[in-house]
C-alpha cells in the first residue's frame, strides 16, 4: 500500500463521509472497520437542515434528500398534562431562513448512502475486521496497528472510531465516557400500530419530569420511531440492551395517559445508556486526528451527533484540497474550526436535557410560558446559529448552500 493514502479508523456515518470527502478531492482513502461487515445499527435520526448542508457538499444531497421523511413541525409537548407548549413549523419559511428543509430517516439508511457512494468511487478502499488498535507516526507518515497486529501506513490517520475510541485514547489518555445517568429505550413499530391520534408528521418531544418521549414517522410513513428517556441515575455504560416492556414503563408512570399509550404500543425495545465526554481543546497529534464522537461525543437532546460529524467530514476535506500539502498545519486549522462549535452542541445538549426535557414544578411551568410565548422568527433566530448555512464555517460554496 502506498504511504500516500489517507487511512480512516471507523466505517460509521462521520468516517464514510470523511472517506467520499477526501475522495471527491482526489485523495486516496483506506477505511478500517472493526466490525465484519459495514452496517448501522439503531433506529431513527433526525436530520437539521446543517445535515442537508453537508450532504451537498459530500456529493450526496440528492440521494439523502429521496429516503428522508420531511416533516412539517417540531412539537414540544408537555408530558404531565397532555397539552402543547409549542411548535416550530419547517415550512418554506424555515427552509428560506436556513437554506435546507429538516428531516427523519432510518440511521441505516442514511449510513447506506454513504455506504453506496464509497463503494461506487475508485478512490476508496473499505477494509472490515481491521480494527486500529493504536499508532505510531514520524515526520512522513502515520502507521495504524491492527488488532492483528497487521500494520497499515499512510499519509494521516482519521480517529472517526466512535465513543470509545482506541485512537483518542493513544492520543488523549482521558478515561472512559461520562455516564450521564439518563437511559434510552429505543422501538421501531408498524404506521398502523401508532395511535391514529398521534401520527403526526412531526418530531414530537413529550417533556416530563425525568424522563420524555419522541416520535416520528419513518421510511415514508412506513414505521413510527419510538424513543424514550428516563433519568434513573444508571451508573454504568450499556449499549443495545434488550429489555421488556415493563422496565421501559417503569419510568414513566406519572406521565398523561395520552403519552403512555405510546410506550404500550412500542415493541422489541432496546436500552442504551447515555454517556458524553466534557469538551476538549485538543484532537489532534501530528498527522492523526480525531472525528465526529471519537472528538466531540454528545448526548442526544440537540439530534446533533451524526450531523456534526457530517459537518467535521465537510470542514476536514475542504481544508485538505485548500491546504498547502502540510498535514500537521491542516489538521491543526481543522481543530481551530470545529472546537468552539463541537463544543458549544456538546455543552447546550446536556444543558437543555436539564431544563427543558426534564424539569419539573415551578421550573416546567417557566418553561411552557418562555417557550409558548415565542413566535416562528423568534424561534428562528434561537435556532440560527445552529441550523443556519454558517455553521461550517464557510467551508461550504455558497453555490452549494443555495441547493434545496
Amino acid at each position: 500500500m502506498s504511504n500516500e493514502q489517507i487511512l480512516v479508523a471507523g466505517g460509521g456515518i462521520g468516517g464514510l463521509a470523511t472517506a467520499i470527502g477526501l475522495a471527491q478531492k482526489g485523495f486516496s482513502v483506506l477505511v478500517l472497520e472493526k466490525a465484519a461487515q459495514l452496517g448501522e445499527i439503531g433506529a431513527g435520526i433526525q436530520l437539521g437542515p446543517n445535515a442537508f448542508h453537508a450532504f451537498d457538499y459530500l456529493g450526496v444531497g440528492e440521494t439523502a434528500r429521496e429516503m428522508a421523511v420531511y416533516i412539517d413541525n417540531l412539537r414540544l409537548m408537555d408530558a404531565l398534562s397532555g397539552e402543547e407548549i409549542t411548535r416550530i413549523p419547517l415550512d418554506e419559511a424555515f427552509r428560506t431562513r436556513m437554506g435546507n428543509p429538516y428531516a427523519v430517516v432510518h440511521r441505516g439508511d442514511l449510513h447506506g448512502v454513504f455506504l453506496r457512494a464509497c463503494e461506487n468511487h475508485p478512490k476508496v478502499e473499505l477494509r472490515t475486521n481491521s480494527g486500529v488498535e493504536s499508532y505510531d507516526q514520524d515526520g512522513n507518515q502515520v502507521t495504524a496497528i491492527l488488532t492483528d497486529g497487521s500494520r497499515v501506513t499512510g499519509r494521516m490517520l482519521i480517529g472517526a472510531d466512535g465513543l470509545w475510541s482506541n485512537i483518542r485514547k493513544q492520543m488523549l489518555n482521558d478515561g472512559a465516557p461520562r455516564v450521564s445517568g439518563h437511559t434510552t429505550y429505543r422501538s421501531v413499530i408498524p404506521t398502523e400500530q401508532m395511535p391514529e391520534d398521534l401520527r403526526w408528521n412531526a418530531a414530537t418531544l413529550w417533556a416530563g419530569p425525568k424522563c420524555h418521549i419522541v416520535h416520528y414517522p419513518l421510511k415514508g410513513w412506513k414505521m413510527f420511531n419510538l424513543v424514550v428517556t428516563y433519568h434513573n441515575d444508571a451508573p454504568e455504560p450499556v449499549a443495545g440492551k434488550p429489555v421488556s416492556h415493563d422496565e421501559v414503563r417503569r419510568g414513566f408512570e406519572h406521565v398523561a395517559p395520552i403519552a403512555k399509550q405510546i410506550i404500550d404500543k412500542g415493541n422489541d425495545w432496546k436500552l442504551w445508556v447515555l454517556c458524553d465526554r466534557d469538551p476538549v481543546m485538543n484532537w489532534v497529534d501530528g498527522r492523526v486526528a480525531l472525528l465526529g464522537d471519537a472528538a466531540h461525543p454528545m448526548l442526544q437532546y440537540f439530534a446533533q451527533g451524526a450531523c456534526m460529524a457530517m459537518e467535521d467530514a465537510v470542514c476536514l476535506s475542504h481544508l485538505m484540497s485548500e491546504g498547502d500539502g502540510s498535514i500537521e498545519a491542516t489538521l491543526a486549522a481543522y481543530q481551530d474550526k470545529r472546537r468552539l462549535r463541537t463544543a458549544r452542541v456538546q455543552l447546550q445538549s446536556r444543558e437543555i436535557g436539564q431544563h427543558v426535557y426534564h424539569p419539573a414544578g415551578a421550573h416546567a411551568e417557566l418553561r411552557n410560558a418562555v417557550m409558548n410565548a415565542r413566535s416562528p422568527d423568534e424561534w428562528y433566530d434561537q435556532i440560527d446559529w445552529l441550523y443556519g448555512s454558517t455553521g461550517l464555517e464557510g467551508a461550504i460554496s455558497a453555490e452549494t448552500r443555495s441547493q434545496r
